[in-house]
């Protein structure tokens, strides 16, 4: 489905990102991981990629730096050739009640979670452009859809996020470049393990449960195959009904 094209996953070391990025190598595509600062696990990711029979690269990269971004994208493209499919998915949180949190934790979060993705769209979209199209997913939340007590940098960050997919749909499509964002509820990963067992998040859950990143990847991959080449500027909730 996938044979040829590239996908760039930011975040692709653990967790959903990883999960994409295999997902999309079972598809066909090789695989450009980037990661912040895990590198065992992202040659983890790499070599479970690798078993698909594609080509993966990791690469480190502080998605916040615009600089670093453009000499990271540089190097994939010449790597790969290209990119077709743009996977942002770097995110962090410093979580605290909004009268007490600190000035740093709001920056950093808006500065990984936020800018980090426009540095990305914003190096990768011109190649896009060129080859003649392309698929880019952020990874937004339901917490930037509803809100969340103690993550207002967090929420901010990820409603953010669906502006500028909302935005870069409208300027890109006429290049056949779609974007859409997919907004995840409680997922297991090392991010979510300190609610797991919390009879009370589950009560709050209509499916009565947490989602596993699988669930995540089988929606990206969804949204970056032909069949979803009329859908763009879309924002999919995979949360079990939480925020519906």
């Amino acid at each position: 489905m996938l044979n040829g094209k590239t996908a760039l996953v930011t975040g692709g070391s653990r967790g959903i990102g990883a999960a994409i990025a295999i997902k999309l190598a079972l598809l066909g595509a090789n695989i450009a991981i980037v990661y912040a600062g895990n590198n065992d696990q992202a040659e983890l990711t790499r070599k479970n990629c690798e078993t698909h029979g594609v080509k993966a690269v990791k690469y480190a990269c502080d998605v916040s730096d615009f600089a670093a971004v453009k000499t990271t994208v540089a190097a994939i493209k010449a790597e790969f050739g290209g990119v077709y499919i743009l996977i942002n998915n770097a995110g962090i949180t410093r979580d605290g009640l909004v009268a007490l949190m600190k000035e740093d934790d709001f920056d950093q979060v808006i500065s990984v979670n936020l800018k980090g993705a426009f540095n990305l769209i914003r190096h990768v979209s011109p190649l896009m452009i060129r080859a003649g199209g392309g698929r880019i997913v952020n990874i937004s939340s339901i917490s930037g859809l509803m809100g969340n007590a103690g993550q207002v940098n967090y929420a901010a960050s990820k409603a953010g996020l669906v502006g500028m997919t909302k935005s870069t749909a409208r300027e890109l499509a006429a290049k056949a470049v779609t974007c859409n964002a997919i907004a995840p509820g409680f997922i297991k990963t090392d991010m979510t393990k300190s609610f797991e067992g919390d009879d009370r998040l589950t009560a709050a859950i209509p499916l009565g449960h947490m989602g596993t990143p699988d669930d995540v990847a089988e929606l990206a991959a969804f949204l970056c195959s032909p069949a979803a080449g009329y859908i763009t500027g879309e924002v999919i909730r995979v949360d079990g009904g939480m925020a519906m």
